[in-house]
């Protein structure tokens, strides 16, 4: 493919294995996406390409993310509006079948899997992040989550606990409620058994609350997302080094068959069972 497909606030640039999103910097377009800058969207990230009728003469071209599949669609948890959907590119109804055209050419190459992704394919937004909640400041560091309280926002509670850091191995994700619903937030969920929570984010020394322009969704949706790709990335390596491999150190292996030659040798074993024991050595190889 390679061909570009311009829209209003972004333009959708076709790869043989992927979609590149470059968003536009202009006074209308939303904050969110001048945050994002660009983003590139995987055919296997994806599960349907849909095109329909626009408001006031235009038609949206829709790339439908696979669940799971975006780290930052799924922080989002469909709290997103329409116009702030990074996968949705508006279009003059005059190029509707130019739009028609890319949605076929592009639903032809979507890989057949159905179901949710078993891992992140988008990547997140790069840190270090950092924004300004009601309550505190927040802070990621890539290994880290901080959050400093603002004593003209934050409960007794939080003040009761002092300010916070979480390393991401305590975590095992992230709760985002978006600023533009009331009692927005941003919770961090600790591990299973580690320590209760509040129910009430702003007595929750693990939450920043939103409010009064605090915490708006173009900084802390894609730094929630940042830190929600990290804990799995995190999360899925634990589980990688700790399952057992299936293989032998080669060393450990050359060092008990020499063992065995010391023994054979010393006529503690015979011909027979020091090939046996050896061919089972070298069969976990």
């Amino acid at each position: 493919m390679g061909d570009v497909l311009a829209g209003f606030h972004a333009a959708w640039e076709f790869d043989t294995d992927s979609v590149l999103i470059r968003f536009e910097r202009g006074i209308r377009t939303p904050k969110l996406f001048h945050a994002l800058g660009e983003r590139r969207i995987p055919h296997e990230a994806l599960a349907d390409v849909t095109l329909a009728p626009g408001k006031r003469g235009t038609v949206v071209l829709h790339a439908v993310p696979r669940a799971g599949a975006d780290p930052l669609m799924e922080a989002a948890a469909g709290q997103l509006k329409d116009g702030c959907d990074p996968y949705r590119l508006v279009l003059p109804a005059e190029r509707e079948t130019l739009a028609e055209y890319y949605r076929d050419e592009l639903r032809a190459v979507l890989p057949s899997s159905e179901g949710p992704a078993d891992r992140f394919m988008v990547d997140a937004p790069q840190g270090p992040l950092h924004f300004k909640a009601y309550d505190g400041k927040a802070s990621f560091d890539g290994k880290a989550v901080s959050f400093r309280w603002f004593w003209t926002g934050a409960s007794s509670a939080k003040w009761k606990a002092g300010d916070q850091t979480f390393p991401v191995s305590d975590l095992s994700g992230v709760e985002w409620r978006s600023p533009e619903i009331f009692d927005g937030y941003m919770r961090l969920i600790r591990r299973p058994g580690s320590v209760v929570q509040p129910a009430q984010a702003d007595q929750d020394p693990a939450a920043v609350v939103f409010g009064l322009g605090y915490g708006p969704v173009h900084e802390s949706l894609p730094f929630a997302a940042a830190v929600l790709a990290t804990v799995r990335a995190r999360g899925a390596t634990a589980i990688e080094d700790a399952r057992p491999s299936g293989r032998r150190d080669p060393a450990d292996i050359a060092e008990r068959i020499r063992h065995l030659g010391e023994l054979h040798g010393a006529g503690l074993l015979t011909d027979e069972e020091f090939s046996a024991k050896k061919a089972e050595l070298l069969a976990e190889l």
